[in-house]
């Protein structure tokens, strides 16, 4: 049987039906077609469908839908401001050649927005440890590592 639930993602108010095993990752982009979140390992392994519900890093594919009912929901969409420019972070990452295939870029901009927010000027070490929920197979890290630094303090 479906349950309604009520999610407020990236500003806008959505209800929705579901089944009470949809993952909030299946609910983004296929209900709400919030695209931008990827869909890697399904088990929480990877990192691409990091989102931010009400100010914490979580995997989307992990949350049932109806356990972010009533929740806040941020996406790699809702970091552009109102007039379509990019956040610093996006920047940063564009800047320092930490896209390559891009496939990990959403959650790695993510989990760097929530860490920034909580530690404005991390370490290398903290970065590093942010991160570490997030595989990337194309730059080697490096390059992430760069551009959050060079983010930080520009939040």
């Amino acid at each position: 049987m479906k349950q309604q639930i009520n999610l407020t993602v990236n500003g806008d108010k959505y209800e929705v039906l579901v089944d009470p095993l949809t993952k909030l990752v299946d609910v983004l982009r296929d209900n709400l077609l919030i695209t931008g979140t990827k869909k890697g390992c399904g088990e929480g392994e990877c990192g691409a469908c990091t989102v931010i519900m009400d100010g914490m890093p979580v995997s989307s594919c992990l949350i049932l839908a109806v356990q972010a009912d009533g929740k806040s929901i941020q996406t790699i969409e809702g970091l552009e401001d109102s007039e379509g420019k990019l956040d610093p972070i996006q920047e940063s990452f564009i800047n320092n050649g930490a896209i390559q295939c891009g496939y990990c870029s959403p959650g790695m901009i993510m989990v760097t927005k929530a860490l920034l927010k909580i530690s404005p000027h991390p370490t290398e070490a903290e970065i590093r440890d942010a991160i570490s929920g997030n595989l990337c197979r194309c730059t080697g890290y490096q390059q992430i590592v760069d551009a959050v630094m060079a983010a930080a303090g520009k939040e």
